[in-house]
């Protein structure tokens, strides 16, 4: 049995972690501020199943709030840290970037420095596939440059990848990297393209379609995603980059159609030009984490929005 902190708890990635780690024996110390960049109470039903167990525990603690982060990690001790607790989102990061700056950042810090003081044996920390920015040498790799990001979400991400890397060299602090591929599935914020969309389409409203349809996505479905970020739980690293992806591409045309195929209806769209920050293709090279990890994704986007469809229903 292992002793985890996981920070962001509440989210899309954190509960589902949360609920796998519980389901298998361990010990799970929850970390959420529960902020307002979505419904809180969306985030508290996430917790429902890890609120029943009771190596479950919660705490409401900001990552911005550095004394209150040392204070929790010198109360639990936990023995691994996965830190998914962010500012997410390419277009919102456009209008605030000195508020992603401070929670990604500087929040991150605090988590590294918490690391480097009360020595868990390792740290998973989510970074995020937007940290190739608009390169178009695909499929992208861990290996690739990553110099050239294209909104302040994906800098605080590149970032925080650079400081875990000194905090190895420099404090010994074992640090785990994983850039996610649009991830999606039960829970998946509401903000997010496909939860947006089933909502939009269920309810004769027009989507957007940015573009003209023809940008690429690697979408990975929530359970392969946790089956990564369980394996590095398991298996510490001094200092890994891990691509945690489907490694294949669905386009946003495709992308509608499949959500017409299982919502059985058909989609309005509402065609506007390309934002700020998108990026044309992302697409993950996943050798690396199938050499050093055994991760094998194997949901296709088609089982995948199936799944996904059958739960919104449900709620």
């Amino acid at each position: 049995m292992k002793r985890v902190l996981i920070t962001g708890v509440a989210g899309f990635i954190g509960s589902s972690l949360a609920d796998e780690l519980l389901a298998r024996g361990d010990e799970v110390i929850g970390v959420d501020n529960f902020n307002t960049y979505y419904d809180p109470a969306i985030k508290r039903r996430n917790l429902t199943q890890a609120d029943s167990m009771d190596r479950f525990t919660l705490h409401e603690v900001d990552i911005c709030d550095e004394e209150a982060i040392n204070a929790l990690f010198a109360a639990t001790q936990p023995e691994v840290v996965v830190h998914l607790a962010a500012r997410a989102g390419v277009r919102p990061s456009l209008q605030d970037p000195n508020l992603y700056h401070r929670v990604n950042v500087i929040g991150g810090q605090h988590i590294l420095d918490a690391c480097r003081h009360h020595k868990p044996s390792h740290l998973v920390f989510a970074s995020s596939s937007s940290v190739y920015g608009g390169s178009v040498d695909v499929p992208f790799r861990e290996t690739d440059p990553v110099m050239t990001p294209v909104s302040p979400y994906a800098a605080t991400k590149r970032m925080n990848e650079l400081q875990a890397h000194v905090y190895q060299h420099v404090y010994g602090v074992r640090t785990t990297m994983l850039r996610f591929f649009t991830v999606y599935g039960p829970r998946q914020r509401p903000d997010m393209a496909i939860h947006k969309f089933v909502k939009m389409i269920l309810n004769g409203e027009p989507i957007p379609m940015f573009g003209d349809g023809s940008t690429l996505r690697d979408y990975t479905y929530i359970d392969d995603i946790i089956d990564g970020v369980v394996r590095c739980v398991d298996t510490p690293f001094d200092y890994e980059i891990f691509n945690l992806g489907e490694s294949h591409t669905t386009s946003l045309k495709e992308l509608i159609g499949l959500l017409e195929k299982h919502t059985g209806t058909e989609a309005l769209i509402d065609q506007q030009p390309m934002q700020a920050g998108d990026v044309e293709q992302t697409y993950a090279n996943v050798d690396h984490a199938k050499e050093k990890l055994g991760y094998a994704p194997h949901f296709t986007m088609d089982e995948g929005i199936a799944r996904f469809v059958k739960w919104y229903r449900a709620q």
